[in-house]
């Protein structure tokens, strides 16, 4: 019998998201995009890289399809920053896959990025989420057609936890 090598597998480069000392970290707040937008632009970047510090993504021999799990991530973090129109539905593809195939990890995604790709993602949250997150989406809307200057990040705060005296 006749024993095949395994095949090389190619280690992904440090990501391009974010410098190698600060890769857990949230950035601050992009200002060339709506506070909304840059806030869920950072939690994709943030789940990305506590994955990519998981044990199944960095050991020495990474499976393929870990690897391809990875690059599937980083393309939807690249597509969601620069407002192409699929990234919604590349955004439920990936976490519904993660979901199944890498349940262990769920907790390492904010919650906002289920509400935020919708769709299959929605099977994922409980009732009393939706509710919370739909109040949050309702008073975005309600400052927006005033046309008032929204700070997502108290907004969210004042919806989701308003009984927390720490300010973001």
């Amino acid at each position: 019998m006749k024993i095949q090598p395994k095949p090389s597998i190619v280690p992904l480069p440090a990501p391009r998201f974010l410098p190698r000392r600060t890769r857990t970290k949230l950035l601050p707040l992009e200002p060339c995009v709506t506070n909304s937008h840059a806030f869920h632009l950072n939690l994709l970047k943030i789940a990305y890289n506590n994955l990519t510090q998981q044990a199944d993504f960095k050991d020495d021999q990474v499976e393929s399809v870990n690897i391809e799990f990875l690059n599937q991530f980083a393309s939807l973090v690249e597509a969601y920053e620069q407002h192409q129109p699929g990234a919604y539905d590349q955004g439920q593809d990936v976490l519904v896959r993660m979901v199944r195939s890498y349940p262990q990890y769920v907790h390492l995604v904010a919650r906002d990025l289920f509400w935020l790709f919708g769709g299959e993602c929605l099977h994922f949250m409980s009732d009393e989420e939706i509710g919370q997150f739909q109040q949050l989406d309702e008073a975005l809307s309600e400052a927006e057609a005033q046309q008032h200057e929204v700070d997502y990040l108290q907004l969210r705060q004042a919806v989701l936890d308003p009984g927390s005296d720490t300010r973001h």
